[in-house]
């Protein structure tokens, strides 16, 4: 059986009671090991193997399961945040079925709600943002067409970018050409619940600059948008002149 478990944000205890407990149970350990805090291997059983999965292929990674696979071991599969937010699971999953190998997926925290609580926000404020765009900016790796940036930006709301702290340079262009006016709220989350988390709060304009200024070049998430400012809306739920499913509002 293979599992694939999100390791969370960084800090070991934001793994999930799940993802916890099938990690101390497991036979063979394959971990994201650029991105996944070793502390959490520490709880490992004797004899356990481990592979750092940072340079091997995906063929490899395979070949490891299989062999597990063979001998009637459990394979955790351990990836960065949550799975399913550029996890690359799927390619892997496939081959899976294409073998007839059973597996299962738990979820984690992912590092955009690390970065929210790093910069106590909320990135769904009334008024302001009902809406989180999760992307990246093209690269080496290509985003669909429909995707580029600046198509996503004309929408003005939440976006929280991974895997672009490289390219800031060009995200600021695309972000300002999309509609974001330059001084738009944004900032640069470093290493988001790790012990060296670093928050940068800065504007659509400022990204690089302030990027280059903290030496930040990779491990960091950019979020964008009005979330960041000081101005929103009540929230009905709670206004007590709201009348919801659980409760009477009262009249004034």
């Amino acid at each position: 059986m293979i599992h694939f478990i999100g390791a969370g944000p960084g800090a070991a205890d934001l793994i999930t009671v799940r993802g916890a407990r099938l990690l101390g149970e497991a036979d063979v350990i394959i971990y994201a090991g650029s991105l996944v805090n070793p502390a959490l291997l520490d709880g490992r059983k004797e004899g356990c193997a481990v592979y750092d999965s940072a340079s091997m292929t995906l063929e490899e990674v395979l070949e490891v399961m299989r062999a597990a696979e063979r001998r009637g071991e459990t394979t955790v599969r351990l990836h960065t945040g949550d799975p399913s937010l550029y996890g690359a699971i799927r390619e892997q999953m496939d081959a899976l079925d294409r073998e007839g190998i059973s597996y299962d997926v738990t979820p984690g925290v992912s590092s955009f709600s690390g970065a929210a609580a790093a910069l106590e926000a909320e990135y769904t404020l009334p008024d302001v943002s009902q809406s989180v765009i999760i992307t990246r900016m093209a690269g080496r790796t290509p985003v669909p067409e429909g995707e580029q940036l600046r198509k996503l930006a004309s929408h003005g709301c939440t976006m929280v970018l991974f895997l672009s702290t490289g390219l800031l340079e060009r995200v600021e262009e695309e972000l300002q050409a999309g509609g974001y006016a330059p001084d738009t709220p944004a900032a640069i989350v470093y290493k988001a619940t790790w012990p060296e988390e670093k928050v940068c709060r800065c504007t659509v304009s400022t990204l690089a600059r302030t990027a280059r200024e903290n030496r930040i070049t990779k491990t960091a998430l950019i979020t964008v948008g009005h979330f960041l400012g000081n101005s929103y809306e009540r929230s009905k739920l709670y206004d007590p002149a709201f009348t919801h499913g659980c409760r009477k509002g009262k009249q004034g």
